[in-house]
């Protein structure tokens, strides 16, 4: 995971940041530990371990930089089509990265953005991660040898799905 570090973060703006839920400066211990206590966790737990889903609100147009979905008011529309996928209802697409909302699966009812649009809001392009696998990289590698294989396991197959291996 990553984000974009904040003033109240950290007083500097816009610095992307790998920490997983904001939570560095909280943890008590080796984060490397952390990871490998959350994957024992989910082991653990099975099909009884939380679904996960990966959103990007902060999607933007290549012409005009706006951000193009309309803001976090409308967040509860991808909410819906996440528990509808876990009820086994919502309809997906298939990508590298996993399932994505087809576009007649989100309600998007009373939204004023373009079939461009929403087709540019659920697209995974492969070149849109070359940056982002490099610099989780180099954040396992700060890590060091306490990073649970898994991890790397998981990226290097990802960057396979995509192509970049």
């Amino acid at each position: 995971m990553a984000s974009e570090t904040t003033a109240a973060a950290t007083g500097a703006v816009g610095i992307i940041r790998r920490d997983p839920m904001a939570m560095l400066p909280f943890i008590g211990y080796h984060v490397g530990d952390y990871f490998t206590h959350w994957l024992n966790m989910g082991k653990k737990l099975g099909a009884k371990a939380p679904k996960i889903f990966h959103v990007n609100w902060f999607r933007r147009d290549a012409v005009t930089k706006k951000f193009i979905w309309p803001g976090f008011g409308e967040n509860l529309r991808a909410v819906l089509w996440a528990l509808d996928r876990i009820e086994g209802k919502g309809k997906a697409t298939e990508t590298p990265m996993g399932h994505v909302p087809t576009a007649d699966a989100l309600n998007l009812s009373g939204l004023d953005l373009s079939p461009e649009t929403v087709e540019a809001l659920l697209r995974v392009d492969p070149s849109d991660w070359n940056d982002d696998l490099a610099d989780q990289r180099k954040f396992y590698d700060k890590v060091g040898d306490r990073l649970p294989k898994e991890l790397r396991e998981e990226q290097a197959s990802f960057a396979k799905r995509l192509g970049l291996s």
